[in-house]
């Protein structure tokens, strides 16, 4: 096991709670909304909002995938290496998506906290949270379909 993972646990910043589908579903559902406020953001050119919903879009795909695995976080930085542990390094998800939500961790707190953006950085943030999401999505759905009674 991942010793920030395992440190994490420890701290209580991760626990397991089992599986809850409808704490999966609610997740997916921030996470759509959020993406699509983001989506809406970028076409009015409102770049910083656009980042900052962006990531949250991403945060809440990644909580979703680390409820499927019956874990929930208590920080975003245990979220991170629990979306890596869980996901990327047994295979399941491609380490891109791992390194767009750290980095879309970062825009967001340039954007918010030191007022740095781009038309760019907004433009990458919305399509590697819609990526993510639809990769995460599909995943959530075939695990559902697998444990449905």
């Amino acid at each position: 096991m991942d010793s920030r993972f395992k440190r994490c646990l420890d701290e209580r910043k991760i626990v397991n709670i089992g599986l809850q589908p409808d704490l999966i579903r609610k997740e997916i559902e921030g996470a759509e909304f959020d993406l699509k406020s983001a989506e809406a953001s970028i076409s009015e050119n409102n770049h910083k909002w656009a980042i900052v919903q962006a990531y949250y879009a991403m945060f809440h795909t990644a909580k979703a995938l680390v409820l499927s695995k019956g874990y929930m976080e208590k920080s975003h930085a245990c979220l991170s290496i629990a979306l890596k542990t869980l996901f990327v390094d047994e295979g399941v998800l491609e380490a891109k998506h791992f390194n767009r939500f750290r980095d879309c961790m970062g825009l967001r707190e340039d954007a918010d906290y030191g007022m740095v953006y781009s038309d760019a950085s907004a433009g990458d943030a919305v399509r590697w949270a819609r990526e993510f999401f639809e990769e995460a999505r599909g995943m959530v759905e075939k695990q559902g379909r697998r444990t449905a009674p």
